[in-house]
């Protein structure tokens, strides 16, 4: 009976262990914490880029700026916005990422890693990590692009 209850006992600690996980931490921690509370009007002439599905902008804000892109011309998620700071090299403001003259790509030039402009992900390294995304929120009423985090 003592033999049955031991077992049980160690039988229910390992299995709580196994659920146990390891905290994993913000892949993007290593970017600088920059308020960010910008609006934007996409309809201004000063931004007529953004007026079409592919257009693109730099602006103020976050660490080394901010790349807003129009992803479709549909609905409140029309816009994403990237920050600037190279993932790989966050503490190297010369390392700010750039669109490419393909408009499809961003290029960090100190280390050369490459992200794509649409969604931020990875296409080569060394970088491995995504560039930051900030909140954005498209009120078509108003027509006022919120990029907030």
């Amino acid at each position: 009976m003592f033999r049955k209850i031991i077992i049980l006992v160690c039988f229910s600690f390992l299995v709580l262990f196994s659920f146990c996980k390891k905290k994993t931490t913000n892949v993007q921690d290593n970017i600088p914490y920059q308020t960010v509370n910008i609006n934007i009007y996409p309809n201004d002439p000063l931004n007529f880029k953004l007026q079409v599905v592919g257009g693109w902008i730099y602006v103020n804000g976050g660490v080394n700026g901010i790349i807003v892109y129009r992803q479709t011309q549909n609905g409140s998620s029309d816009f994403i916005a990237l920050e600037r700071t190279s993932t790989y090299l966050p503490n190297d403001a010369g390392a700010a990422v750039k669109v490419l003259s393909d408009n499809f790509s961003l290029k960090d030039t100190v280390s050369g890693s490459k992200w794509q402009l649409n969604n931020g992900a990875v296409i080569s390294g060394p970088a491995t990590i995504a560039l930051k995304q900030y909140n954005t929120l498209y009120d078509n009423g108003t027509g006022i692009l919120s990029i907030r985090n």
